[in-house]
């Protein structure tokens, strides 16, 4: 199966099982448009109609190339790869790599689009003790097997209503790193409002990585991001992030910002963004529920596509410039990139990754929280509802139907379990406006990583 598109000059061809990108010349392009569909002698037929500038013998060499790309299955690669899903998964079976910890059931702003109930996950506040931390921190060593780095996210809510807490269990964590042969890499996940000096000293030395919510221009972070008395958060948090991110000294970072059906134009977010200083950032569609004042509309998503493109434009303008930045989603190893297990099977929610409320409940992944039918079990006696986590390992890319014909497949493994569950009722449905943005994005990441490897 090939992908064939034009953006940005170049004409691109992506042979989806092979995960080779081609950008050719005009003839070639042609030529691999009906290569599988016609003869040899058709093909030519209609270049030498097309093209009569172009000698026969030019022509026949360029179908003998694309024929030798074939040979060499760097073109119309077969799909070998759905005999191996369910055995992939079987190897890792048990093996937990990362945690979710909801150290926080409650949350100092109110944003109206949160999908956790402004942290509350749809049941009561509450906050995690110690004890239950590090509990859970003592079953993600049991069970993550041979695995050394182990993952684990401190979120909420907002997590920094309980910073002792994380801070503690980080200090536990470090105490058994040595005796278990383990590395834990922490991510802090927060809306900055309770940031300070020693907030910044402590993640700077103990966070992998930060995620620090904005949502772009003052005027749009402030319609959904308020506190409680409605008040916007935006001038609180802005000098605390920039201070922050000097404070890191080019560690990892995101600014994560979420867009609405009140900014589908959200490049002018990136550029505030920008502005500011920011140069890790990602911008993410809104996830709510059907008919949700913030809810992207048809015509939303197609500004949004739009926005796209003009994003890998000034990715590339501000490259020539000496000002590049990183945009999450368009980070992209046309090289290497993830192995065919990752590509197959993606996220391991429910199986790899599990979130673990204030009380030790163990769910699928923190869009699950709070649905009492996904609950998997919990932290001492770990995953008792074994019904819920077989549908999680059985689902892989080849699971979704309507994912056998997508050249996207092998880049979103089958999308996210929870948009497809909320969309449809199903982990294995497909919501498919976020397939629709998942290809535009692709299209314009290769785009971008062809032009730098090209150094144009």
């Amino acid at each position: 199966m090939i992908h064939q598109y034009k953006l940005g000059g170049f004409n691109i061809v992506l042979d989806v099982c092979s995960g080779s990108v081609h950008v050719v010349d005009e003839i070639a392009y042609d030529i691999i448009g009906m290569f599988e569909d016609a003869s040899r002698e058709a093909v030519l037929g209609a270049m030498a109609g097309k093209n009569p500038e172009v000698s026969p013998e030019e022509l026949a060499e360029c179908y003998g190339q694309v024929a030798d790309l074939k040979k060499a299955g760097k073109l119309f690669a077969p799909d070998n790869f759905a005999p191996m899903a369910g055995r992939l998964k079987e190897k890792t079976a048990g093996v937990v790599k990362a945690l979710c910890l909801h150290v926080a059931h409650t949350c100092n702003l109110n944003c109206a689009y949160c999908f956790a109930s402004q942290g509350k996950y749809n049941g009561d506040r509450a906050v995690m003790s110690f004890e239950v931390g590090k509990q859970a921190l003592d079953f993600l060593v049991a069970h993550s097997g041979t695995r050394r780095n182990l993952e684990v996210d401190f979120f909420g809510g907002e997590p920094l209503m309980n910073f002792q807490v994380v801070k503690d269990l980080v200090a536990y964590a470090r105490s058994i790193e040595k005796e278990h042969g383990k590395n834990f890499r922490f991510t802090l996940t927060t809306n900055g409002m309770l940031v300070d000096d020693d907030v910044i000293e402590w993640a700077n030395r103990e966070c992998h990585n930060v995620v620090l919510s904005l949502d772009g221009r003052k005027e749009i972070h402030d319609r959904y991001r308020v506190d409680y008395a409605g008040k916007g958060s935006w001038e609180r948090i802005v000098p605390k992030f920039q201070k922050f991110v000097e404070a890191r000294g080019g560690k990892d970072y995101y600014m994560r910002g979420t867009f609405t059906h009140a900014n589908p134009d959200f490049l002018k977010d990136i550029q505030t963004m920008l502005d500011l200083g920011f140069t890790e950032l990602s911008m993410e569609p809104v996830v709510c529920a059907p008919g949700d004042p913030s809810e992207l509309t048809e015509a939303d998503l197609e500004t949004v596509m739009d926005q796209y493109e003009r994003l890998a434009e000034l990715m590339l303008e501000r490259d020539k410039a000496g000002k590049p930045f990183t945009f999450y989603h368009y980070m992209i190893d046309l090289t290497g990139g993830p192995c065919i297990y990752k590509r197959i099977s993606g996220c391991g929610s429910g199986t790899e990754y599990m979130a673990v409320t204030p009380w030790g409940d163990l769910y699928p992944c923190h869009q699950f929280v709070g649905d009492e039918k996904f609950k998997l079990g919990d932290i001492w006696q770990g995953v008792t509802n074994r019904e819920i986590q077989s549908e999680f390992a059985a689902c892989n890319v080849y699971a979704h139907e309507e994912c056998r014909d997508c050249w996207a497949r092998l880049y979103c493994s089958g999308g996210c379990a929870a948009n497809a569950y909320h969309a449809t009722g199903s982990v294995t449905g497909v919501y498919e406006k976020g397939c629709r943005l998942f290809r535009k994005r692709m299209e314009c990441a290769i785009l971008v990583a062809i032009t730098r490897a090209l150094g144009q």
